[in-house]
């Protein structure tokens, strides 16, 4: 939050600290902005929604609504009477009002340098029309579910803007994981199509993603839901027959007519295997050769406000994924906006988010805001220590990226290689650097800040939630967040407590799809009238947000409340630590303990006189890491591990003793 007396070169971060001598852009119009849409949040959408089309206008109140369940049904609405078309405001604005249709809307960046493609907003609009197409022919409609599984490709892209111009729900399930969570995901939403590729690679790592989806099929069929079409693309293996499109991704240097794929480093020629592709005539149907006869014009189809955009999964505190429902208008308008403040987007910025679009920053921060605001952006397919750790610079210097956002598990893996990886590359074009998914450490945020950056970029720290549908503390807010103690009693001036919100805005969630009640259970019913955002937080003297991670990853030790996130942070600034991550284990005297993983920087050997320093000192998988420090074998789904051979040495070297 920004209280009135935040000097200009005063840094907001939510994660964890308060941080100085960085400017922050157009600060006093940003905070003009947010005064207005706390006082007068109708007038202050409304004035954005008249950039965007509507094919009909709203009536009544801009945003209706109930937070208390003691009132009846929690329900959000937005802009009711109104109807518009997500893609047609990202693409066909853009393009025909805008005049923006030469202009580049991706860059594309494959797992090897030298794979890269670009695709302007005239050749997307194209793209997007003939998949819609195509999806029409396969008897896809308005309302219908659609999964999507596929890599960072712009077809992945394409994918999402076609179900959404025809008016279909898409559920894009993130590439890493397995064939039962697809399966889940699947059944949950009821989906009519799958959209998958053949394979990539991550790294070095081969990912064979259409077995996994065949997989993924068979055990739905197993279950009584046959699946009747799967569209794949040919994203490695050989493209015999291609529609006449311009910037498709595979380039032709990944082709080859063997499945093989040569690539070359250093002087030398390595061999690397391309996915043998399984194929059920029955059910398969190729990308490229539905596209070959498909118009490149199709009409939007025109949805009401609250009709469902996506269904995006995330997980439950019991294990089962909650479908997150997001509707039409309010989330357009609220990721457009929230990108164009929070990044200070300008026209001739490059923008780079590295998140995965199967995950909410995707959507939100690669795909629908920046498309929204007619911004070009990197879009990445590889590691960021792949084939070195300088891959992530490189990409900054080659696009003159201006806006780059990463989250800090990234930052704590590349700090561990120190500067000089990074300072290889100039990165003269920064201007602002952004972090999300979990709190920030001071050590990370400080090498990001000096180092990355050389202290002349302001770092923008963002907390939000999948169910948030987009940033809601940062520098600029337009929500009003308050402090609970246990008691639902809102406290004032410094304290600590559970995070909550008094008041919707246009892109929260509207639902756990097929399961209301899940939904009023879970993000209302324990402080009626109060949205229960799940995080703790800490406010300052200065009035300042510090989010100190989920409630329950609070351990209770000897009747004194830990916070994880602190934990880790503590550890993290022991010059020895590269990351740290931390989870509760039973104990017999204190209740529960704290069992701590620590990865060290290079070269540091871990020791008895280490592990004393950092017992004083004292969003990684907490899940997979809770049983390991319970010495539990069974650990689920680990298909998002990068390297699943470090359980094996975690197990391996548990030690018995508890912080």
């Amino acid at each position: 939050m920004i209280p009135d007396k935040a000097p200009k070169e005063d840094v907001f971060h939510a994660g964890g600290a308060l941080k100085k001598n960085a400017h922050v852009p157009n600060f006093e119009n940003y905070k003009e902005l947010y005064l207005k849409s706390i006082e007068n949040p109708d007038e202050f959408w409304g004035d954005i929604a008249k950039d965007f089309y509507w094919k009909s206008k709203h009536t009544g109140q801009f945003l209706d609504y109930n937070f208390d369940v003691k009132k009846g049904e929690i329900y959000i609405k937005c802009m009711e009477g109104a109807t518009t078309n997500i893609c047609y405001n990202v693409l066909d604005r853009n393009v025909h009002e805008r005049k923006l249709g030469d202009k580049v809307a991706f860059y594309w960046e494959g797992n090897e340098p030298g794979d890269v493609m670009k695709v302007t907003y005239r050749e997307l609009l194209q793209q997007v029309c003939q998949f819609a197409n195509v999806l029409k022919s396969q008897g896809v409609k308005k309302g219908d579910r659609v999964s999507i599984y596929m890599p960072m490709v712009v077809e992945l892209v394409v994918a999402m803007l076609a179900c959404v111009r025809i008016g279909a729900v898409h559920s894009i399930v993130f590439a890493g994981f397995s064939a039962e969570s697809l399966c889940d995901r699947i059944l949950n939403s009821q989906c009519s199509l799958l959209i998958t590729a053949d394979g990539f690679y991550r790294g070095d790592k081969l990912i064979n993603l259409k077995v996994i989806a065949d997989d993924a099929l068979q055990k739905c069929r197993d279950r009584s839901f046959p699946v009747q079409r799967c569209i794949m693309l040919k994203h490695l293996s050989k493209e015999v027959e291609a529609a006449p499109l311009v910037s498709q991704s595979p380039p032709a240097k990944r082709t080859c007519p063997d499945l093989q794929q040569e690539k070359q480093k250093d002087g030398v020629k390595k061999i690397r295997p391309v996915p043998q592709v399984p194929w059920n005539p029955e059910v398969d149907q190729c990308w490229r050769s539905l596209l070959s006869g498909a118009s490149d014009e199709c009409e939007p189809e025109w949805c009401d406000s609250e009709d469902p955009l996506f269904i995006l999964y995330t997980s439950g505190s019991t294990g089962k994924p909650k479908g997150v429902l997001h509707t039409v208008s309010g989330y357009m308008l609220y990721v457009a906006t929230t990108f164009k403040l929070v990044f200070d987007y300008q026209p001739d910025d490059v923008y780079w988010c590295t998140a995965d679009i199967g995950w909410i920053t995707g959507h939100s921060y690669i795909t629908y805001g920046p498309l929204a605001n007619g911004a070009t952006s990197v879009l990445f397919e590889g590691l960021p220590t792949y084939p070195d750790v300088s891959r992530m610079w490189e990409i900054v210097d080659k696009y003159q990226v201006t806006k780059f956002y990463t989250a800090p598990t990234a930052i704590r893996l590349l700090m561990k290689y120190g500067s000089e990886p990074v300072q290889k590359y100039n990165r003269e074009s920064l201007k602002v650097l952004g972090t999300v998914g979990e709190p920030i450490n001071p050590e990370a945020w400080q090498w990001y800040y000096s180092v990355v950056g050389e202290k002349r970029c302001p770092v923008v720290d963002t907390f939000w939630q999948t169910e948030t549908g987009g940033h809601v503390v940062t520098l600029i807010l337009s929500i009003v967040p308050a402090i609970l103690n246990e008691s639902g009693e809102e406290l004032e001036g410094p304290c600590e407590g559970y995070l909550v919100f008094k008041q919707p805005w246009p892109g929260v969630m509207r639902t756990v799809y097929g399961n209301h009640q899940r939904f009023e259970t879970t993000y209302f019913k324990k402080f009626p009238g109060y949205y229960v955002s799940g995080d703790g937080c800490r406010r300052d003297k200065d009035g300042y947000y510090w989010i100190t991670g989920r409630m329950d990853d609070m351990l209770n030790v000897s009747g004194h409340l830990l916070s994880t996130a602190e934990v880790e942070s503590a550890l993290g600034e022991h010059a020895a630590v590269a990351e740290a991550a931390v989870v509760s284990r039973l104990h017999p005297v204190k209740g529960e303990s704290l069992y701590c993983f620590v990865t060290l920087t290079d070269g540091v050997g871990f020791n008895r006189t280490l592990e004393a320093e950092l017992k004083k000192q004292g969003k990684i998988m907490r899940r997979v890491l809770r049983k390991i420090a319970r010495n539990e074998q069974d650990l689920g789904d680990l298909s998002t591990l990068a390297d699943s051979s470090v359980i094996e040495q975690l197990f391996l070297n548990r030690c018995c003793g508890a912080v």
